[in-house]
């Protein structure tokens, strides 16, 4: 494993020196539970800021955490750029032709100097071209473009479908989503309206909060009709028409409806639904990199899609189970405009909320900016990193300096502020100061080389070749579903047609299914519909369960009339079933047993045999984490919940054992720390004994040389009793070497323990893939006593009529 390949640690480059002005060969990587406190990453244009955003989306991306990434300048979409080759041709198509004539290049020159820079680069870091495939296989990177199709466009027919349960049991945080929700419609209709004064933004409010009070959802269709005819009469005490008279709501309407008619709106709705979890995960439970690039996007219309964005992401975080490990990322590349200082724009209020409250359920916000003069910085109090790049202006140093000192005592940490105007006044291209509430002191580092190429902004035609390419891959690859080509089961006529319903014994039980189809029935066949109600239940696996059964078969006079192995299941409640045909409706000749009372009860026993053989109730289990899925869950669901539950568990492992080794270690340190104040003491005293004795030599000798009398016994010693003390201050050095010694067995004990934790942190098993891990099937299957038969009779079905003569059952149900 590579050094900087840890568990759970994002390898965001090397510390720099900034006296040397070189980076030291010392790794800065950054614990991902650490960003579920959020962080914050400052720094002008041209500091290195979208390179050290992308480092730590790409290191997410390889701990398989998803990312939504919202890209207000069109830079985050190089993330798509992934070479594993790293081969000139791969960068050919995303070369600069400007950049390639200014350097008196032809393209083909540029890109296989590209490719150079990109393979020497990497490897400078201790990268290739294995980690970015690595990359690539943990994580897919797609590009939405809500309001254009250049990208995959995303509908906002769901940004008014009724939030989850969760927060309609939450009275402040319902409130706050219907009041997001209202004010980034008015946003996108151009209308600065004030929650509480702005009559247009309370009937928009009380419309969704009628409506989704009652769990119904909206689309933009319903809201215009709503607008006009709501569903209440009264607005607080007041009648809704003194408040908003139906003139001015038919008005306001219309101008909605006008938006919802223009050309340019459609492409709103084109597209899959915004849903968080879809956006975070795909539909096998993979992780997502899904970058919103709204670059093309006019102020209001960008103001509208975050705020629904966000909104969705409320909601989507409050139906999660709360966690101490990251689980997903929101990103924002520019947070200019999307909480200011002053003004209270939709967002502000959301963004708040999620920096308030998303570290309880695993939501890291990382918001990014080169204007740190727009940012409230009250509200990144709960902002638990700081990555500080070089700044331009004076005002701006200052404002960074004001957010700082908030934070640090905040946290618990000393703030020294000449030092950190000194830090940042010297930081270079790519260099950053990372002031963190999880590490003693701020770290200086030069962020790694992007795996990404970093091509420049990803302009509309450049997304499209993206869009395009990823369409292809999926169409050819061999997992992809292709479309059912196979032409429509149908059922030959049995004869001629009758012009009434056959006579049938009064205790035959019979009923006529309804059709949809706007021309009414045109013929009726005789099938058989069998409906059951069925128990499934196991306390082992937690399954109480009770599901309906519906079987339609078709029945004729052979040997087995009935075979319900045959059967089409349907969804059709025993409520649609009707009494009486339609009018005019011709009926195919009916089998000879369909007319025997006898065998309706036969079929009943050969129904509920079938449901036994049949009907099971499963779930999916881990063989790895011994879990077993929920009744509910679905294997894509199922498979997430493993990722997370692997990724605590093995937070939790890595937290077990620095707190283990951070005893032992903190005794070690206590002890280096007495052994070193040893050492100074022993050095001061030998040092002294020396000088001691050198004196006391040199004062008897020079006494005796130049003093009135002759060298005297008592001369000699004294010069005696000064060798003897230069003896003393041999022993001493001794000692000093001892302490030395003793000093340095602590150390390298102490550097034992430092390898022995990383070493059993590395022996952990964290590489689970949830991905790739073979499920088994746990099965709960029905018992007699479980099955309810609720009704088997014969079902006059309405068929289609085929134009060689034959017919068809309608499609509706089988």
């Amino acid at each position: 494993m590579t050094d900087f390949e840890k568990l759970g640690a994002f390898y965001l480059g090397k510390q720099y020196d900034l006296e040397s002005r070189k980076r030291t060969e010392n790794y800065l990587l950054y614990d991902s539970p650490d960003l579920t406190t959020h962080a914050v990453i400052i720094g002008m244009t041209g500091s290195g800021k979208t390179g050290l955003g992308i480092d730590l989306i790409e290191e997410a991306l390889i701990d398989r955490i998803p990312v939504i990434a919202i890209d207000p300048k069109g830079d985050l979409g190089n993330l798509a750029l992934q070479f594993p080759n790293l081969d000139p041709s791969d960068f050919r198509p995303w070369v600069d032709p400007q950049q390639a004539s200014t350097s008196g290049l032809s393209i083909d020159e540029w890109a296989e100097k590209q490719s150079r820079l990109w393979r020497d680069g990497l490897a400078s870091w201790g990268e290739d071209g294995t980690r970015i495939q690595r990359l690539m296989d943990q994580a897919d990177v797609t590009i939405y473009t809500p309001g254009s199709t250049a990208g995959k466009p995303l509908s906002l027919l769901r940004a008014f479908v009724a939030p989850s349960k969760a927060v309609l049991a939450d009275d402040e945080v319902f409130a706050e989503h219907v009041d997001t929700t209202a004010t980034g419609v008015l946003a996108l209709l151009g209308i600065d309206a004030d929650p509480i004064s702005s009559r247009e933004h309370i009937l928009l409010s009380s419309i969704l909060s009628h409506a989704w009070r009652g769990e119904r959802d909206l689309d933009l269709a319903g809201l215009i009709t709503a607008i006009q005819t709501p569903s209440f009469s009264q607005i607080g005490v007041m009648p809704l028409d003194t408040v908003f008279p139906p003139k001015d709501r038919v008005q306001f309407a219309m101008r909605l409806n006008s938006l919802l008619a223009a050309p340019g709106f459609q492409s709103w709705l084109k597209g899959e639904p915004l849903d968080t979890a879809n956006l975070l995960y795909d539909a096998a439970g993979k992780p997502r990199c899904s970058i919103l690039s709204i670059a093309h996007l006019s102020d209001a219309e960008r103001m509208f899609f975050v705020t629904m964005l966000l909104s969705d992401i409320v909601s989507w975080m409050r139906a999660q189970p709360g966690t101490g490990s990251l689980r997903a990322i929101l990103y924002i590349d520019e947070l200019f405009g999307y909480m200011p200082p002053v003004a209270n724009p939709p967002s502000k209020k959301l963004l708040l909320t999620l920096l308030k409250q998303a570290r309880a359920f695993g939501l890291g916000v990382v918001l990014s900016t080169q204007n740190p003069v727009d940012l409230d910085y009250r509200g990144l109090s709960n902002t638990g990193t700081w990555f500080i790049g070089r700044l331009q202006t004076e005002r701006d140093k200052a404002r960074v300096m004001e957010g700082l000192e908030g934070v640090s005592p905040a946290a618990g940490l000393p703030f020294d502020r000449a030092r950190m105007e000194r830090i940042i006044a010297g930081l270079d291209k790519r260099v950053f100061l990372m002031h963190s509430v999880h590490e003693s002191e701020p770290i200086v580092f030069e962020t790694r080389w992007s795996m990404s190429y970093l091509a420049g902004p990803i302009t509309r035609d450049q997304i499209r070749t993206l869009t395009r390419s990823d369409a292809a891959q999926t169409a050819t690859s061999p997992n992809a579903r292709q479309p059912d080509t196979s032409a429509p089961r149908s059922v030959s006529s049995s004869g001629g047609l009758l012009d009434d319903a056959p006579d049938l014994p009064t205790n035959v039980p019979q009923y006529f299914l309804p059709t949809r189809n706007s021309d009414g029935v045109q013929a009726y066949r005789p099938l058989v519909i069998g409906m059951a109600d069925v128990s499934f239940a196991s306390s082992k696996y937690g399954v109480a369960e009770r599901r309906r059964v519906t079987l339609l078969g078709g029945v004729d006079d052979g040997p087995i009339p009935l075979d319900w192995t045959l059967a089409e299941k349907v969804d059709l409640d025993a409520s649609a079933l009707e009494q009486s045909p339609e009018q005019g409706a011709k009926f195919e000749p009916p089998p000879k047993s369909v007319t025997k009372p006898g065998s309706y009860t036969s079929w009943t026993k050969t129904f509920q045999n079938w449901i036994i053989a049949n009907e099971k109730f499963e779930l999916l289990q881990s063989p790895a984490q011994k879990l077993v899925s929920n009744v509910s869950e679905t294997e894509r669901e199922f498979r997430i919940r493993l990722q997370q539950n692997a990724r605590e568990g093995r937070d939790a492992n890595v937290g077990r054992l620095r707190d283990k080794y951070t005893r032992e270690m903190t005794v070690l340190q206590e002890k280096l720390r007495r052994a070193e104040q040893s050492v100074e003491r022993e050095q001061s005293q030998a040092t002294r004994a020396r000088m001691d004795s050198m004196i006391s030599i040199g004062s008897a000798v020079l006494g005796a040389v130049f003093g009135r009398r002759k060298l005297s016994t008592g001369t000699i010693g004294k010069v005696g009793t000064a060798a003897r003390g230069m003896g003393r201050a041999a022993q001493q050095g001794t000692d000093v070497a001892r302490a030395n010694e003793t000093a340095e067995v602590i150390r390298a004990r102490l550097a034992e323990s430092e390898t022995k934790l990383q070493q059993e942190i590395d022996s952990l098993d964290g590489r689970y893939d949830a991905q790739t891990e073979e499920l088994e099937r746990v099965v709960v299957t029905p018992r007699s006593g479980d099955i309810t038969v609720r009704l088997v009779a014969l079902a006059w079905t309405p068929v289609a009529r085929g134009g060689a003569g034959g017919a068809a059952v309608s499609e509706e149900w089988v």
